[in-house]
């Protein structure tokens, strides 16, 4: 396993993140605990989750799993980096919900129970609150950090002039801020490159990718439906239709390269610079195995020239629009 440091921190992290949304409604709790044991001993230490993960009727579920597999023990809460958010609706009371200072500490309280531990590695903001000053939100997370709760705070689904904002605020109070954003980004939704990965590089954010494949449509969706594995449907269908012939030219590169597109999609954020770790949510043990291949895929300059030029991204940012 790679790891490197997240942000400008000084955490190690490895170069692939465990996501765990699917744990509780697509992946049964054995099944789950299961793929976290593995993605320990292939060496991933950087597990990634959420308050609200479970789904509506069961918001906090997959906290519960994976705080229940910390209580086995075999030091499976030492050896992890764990990240948790902060801004999704709990309940329909108020003040449970987005960032005001009551919430993170009600919040983070709830997390850590359900958790199982005593502190959290990386608390995140899922989206940006756009009713409290940011000075409430790192009032409360300094507080929390004196408390021992949490160590370090990112971001995530910001703007850069979101990233902005909050690395301003802090730096008027002598506090860290952020270390991490992590954003919708893949071979085809580059948007963050125009202004996203511009601020996090500048304010030392590191980059964690979510939905690295597009809901899939990155991992050979054609040859799968060619085959009958799989049937696109809904707003993936929709998607697939509009990028159908660039997707087509991907899956016919890949297989000159003798490669399997998931892993050349997933390769491509391991060589772009300003990416830390890709987020992989297994639903099973295979496709755990299938994402640490990754790893092992290099792409010379050439490839990744063919690759822009099949999904073409922001190679000016942050002035792309004025060229």
């Amino acid at each position: 396993m790679q790891y490197t440091h997240l942000g400008r921190s000084g955490l190690s992290v490895s170069r692939l993140c465990l996501g765990t949304m699917n744990f509780g409604p697509q992946t049964e709790e054995s099944a789950a605990h299961a793929i976290m044991d593995s993605a320990l001993d292939a060496g991933i230490n950087f597990f990634d989750t959420a308050n609200v993960y479970g789904g509506s009727g069961h918001r906090g579920w997959t906290e519960e799993i994976i705080g229940r597999w910390f209580a086995k023990g075999g030091e499976r809460r030492e050896r992890t980096v764990l990240a948790t958010k902060v801004y999704g609706t709990m309940t329909e009371r108020p003040n449970e919900s987005k960032l005001s200072a009551l919430n993170i500490r009600r919040a983070l309280d709830a997390s850590l129970k359900r958790l199982q531990t005593d502190y959290i590695d990386l608390y995140q903001f899922h989206h940006i609150d756009r009713n409290t000053p940011w000075d409430e939100i790192w009032q409360a997370m300094e507080v929390a950090v004196q408390q021992g709760k949490i160590l370090y705070a990112g971001s995530s689904n910001f703007a850069g002039w979101h990233i902005v904002q909050a690395q301003e605020a802090a730096a008027r109070r002598n506090y860290t801020g952020l270390v991490s954003e992590q954003s919708l980004y893949n071979l085809l939704a580059r948007s963050v490159e125009l202004e996203v990965i511009p601020a996090a590089q500048q304010y030392g954010l590191g980059l964690i990718p979510w939905s690295p494949l597009q809901g899939g449509l990155l991992g050979g969706v054609l040859k799968k439906e060619r085959d009958g594995v799989r049937r696109t449907q809904g707003r993936a269908a929709d998607t697939l239709k509009k990028h159908e012939e660039q997707i087509r030219q991907y899956e016919d590169f890949v297989d000159e390269l003798g490669q399997e597109p998931g892993d050349v999609a997933l390769a491509w954020l391991l060589h772009q610079p300003a990416v830390t770790a890709p987020i992989v949510g297994p639903r099973t043990q295979e496709q755990l195995d299938a994402a640490l291949r990754a790893l092992e895929v290099h792409l010379d300059a050439d490839t990744l020239k063919r690759l822009d030029d099949i999904f073409p991204g922001h190679r000016t940012a942050p002035e792309d629009y004025a060229w």
